[in-house]
C-alpha cells in the first residue's frame, strides 16, 4: 500500500477538559458523545458534548458523589439511549441523560472500584435480553439484567481458596442467538477468562503474562470469530475464536504494538477486520487482521485446530504525551473516533481512506 493510499488518522477537534477523563462513548444515532471521570475535589462527573459546525458544545454537566471510571450504551434501546456506569464504590447506574437526576437502575454491585463495564442485547446489536457485565478490583465479574433489581444474573467469583485478582477488562460476545452468550474477563496477572452464560461454566482460560487491559471480540452479534488482548508490556494477542483445540485452546498471533501499555483495543464498526491500539506513550496505532489460507487443520491426533493469520500496521500517530485512557468509533459515520487522555483532553480524531481497505 503505498503513502498515498495509507488511512490517515487526523486530530479533528481537541478539547481541553477540567477533570481526569477515564472514559469517552459516542451516543448512538447522534453527533454526541459522553465523557465520563472525576473532578481533583473527588467527585464524579459526566459531560455531554455534540459536534457542531466543527467545535464541540458542552450540551450538559453531571456531578455526582463518587468518580465514575467507565460506561456503556450496550444495553440501552435506541429509543432511550441510557448510560450504564460503574464508579470507584463499585455501584452500577444507568442514567437517563435527560433526566439525569436520579439513576433508573441502581444497585452496590461490587464491593471495590468497578474498573470495566460491557452492554449486550440493546441498540439492535445481538440477540437476547439487555445485559451489563462489570469486573471489578474485588475480583468478581457480574452480569445484569437492568429489568431485574438488586442481584445479579450470574456471578463469576474467585473459587475458596484462590486469590483473588483485579479484573481490569470484560467484553461481550457471541450473542448470535436467544440463547448463545459469553462474557471475557482480563485480570491483572495475565489471566483471560472466557465464561459461558449459556451453560455457566467456564469455557477457556488461557495467560499472557502480563495484565490484561483491554479485550473486545471484533462483532458481539456473531458467532465468536476474534477477540483482540492487549496487555502491559506493549503487547497485543488476537485470537481466532472459530476452532477450539480441547487441549491447546484457541489459535493466536501476537504483535509489539507500543513502546508501553496498550490501554485500549477498538475495532472499526463498519469492517471487523481494522482495529485501533491505544498506548500508553499518547500514540494510536491502526492494524488489519488478515486471515490464513485455511483457518483450521487437523493435529497429529486428527483433532481440529485453528490457525491464527497476520496482523498489519495501516497507520500510527502521537497525540498525546500522556496514555490514551479510551476509545470509540462512532458506530453511525465511518472512520469518526473519540478518544480521550490523561492530559486531561478529549479529542475528536477523523480516519480517512477506511473504504479502500
Amino acid at each position: 500500500m503505498s503513502a498515498f493510499e495509507k488511512p490517515q488518522i487526523i486530530s479533528h477537534i481537541q478539547k481541553s477538559l477540567n477533570y481526569t477523563v477515564f472514559d469517552c462513548k459516542w451516543m448512538p444515532c447522534s453527533a454526541k458523545f459522553v465523557t465520563m471521570g472525576n473532578f481533583a475535589r473527588g467527585t464524579g462527573v459526566i459531560q455531554l458534548y455534540e459536534i457542531q459546525q466543527g467545535d464541540l458544545k458542552l450540551l450538559r454537566e453531571i456531578e455526582k458523589a463518587k468518580p465514575i471510571k467507565c460506561g456503556t450504551f450496550g444495553a440501552a434501546s435506541l429509543q432511550q439511549r441510557y448510560l450504564a456506569t460503574g464508579d470507584f464504590a463499585g455501584n452500577l447506574h444507568i442514567w437517563n441523560l435527560e433526566a439525569p437526576e436520579v439513576p433508573v437502575y441502581s444497585v452496590k454491585g461490587h464491593k471495590e472500584i468497578i474498573n470495566t463495564i460491557d452492554g449486550v442485547g440493546g441498540l439492535g446489536i445481538g440477540e437476547g435480553a439487555p445485559e451489563i457485565v462489570t469486573g471489578s478490583r474485588d475480583g468478581t465479574v457480574k452480569v445484569w439484567d437492568p429489568r431485574q433489581k438488586d442481584d445479579p444474573v450470574a456471578n463469576m467469583e474467585p473459587m475458596q481458596g484462590e486469590n483473588k485478582r483485579d479484573c481490569w477488562t470484560v467484553a461481550f460476545g457471541n450473542a448470535y442467538n436467544q440463547e448463545e452468550r459469553v462474557v471475557c474477563a482480563g485480570y491483572d496477572n495475565g489471566d483471560i477468562k472466557l465464561f459461558d452464560l449459556r451453560n455457566m461454566s467456564l469455557r477457556w482460560e488461557t495467560n499472557i503474562k502480563n495484565g490484561v487491559c483491554s479485550l473486545e471480540f471484533d462483532r458481539k452479534d456473531i458467532s465468536m470469530n476474534k477477540l483482540v488482548a492487549t496487555s502491559l508490556e506493549g503487547k497485543f494477542h488476537v485470537f481466532d475464536m472459530r476452532t477450539q483445540h480441547p487441549t491447546k485452546g484457541f489459535a493466536s498471533v501476537s504483535e509489539k504494538a507500543h513502546k508501553s501499555t496498550v490501554w485500549q483495543v477498538r475495532h472499526l464498526p463498519q469492517n471487523r477486520e481494522v482495529f485501533l491500539t491505544a498506548g500508553g506513550a499518547g500514540s494510536l496505532h491502526l492494524w488489519k487482521y488478515e486471515y490464513p489460507i485455511q483457518r483450521s487443520k487437523k493435529d497429529s491426533e486428527g483433532v481440529e485446530m485453528g490457525v491464527a493469520g497476520s496482523v498489519s500496521l495501516l497507520q500510527n500517530v502521537t497525540l498525546s504525551t500522556q496514555p490514551v485512557s479510551s476509545l470509540d468509533w462512532s458506530p453511525d459515520k465511518r472512520g469518526l473516533c473519540i478518544c480521550s487522555s490523561f492530559d486531561q483532553m478529549v479529542r475528536v480524531l477523523i480516519v480517512t481512506k477506511l473504504h479502500k481497505i
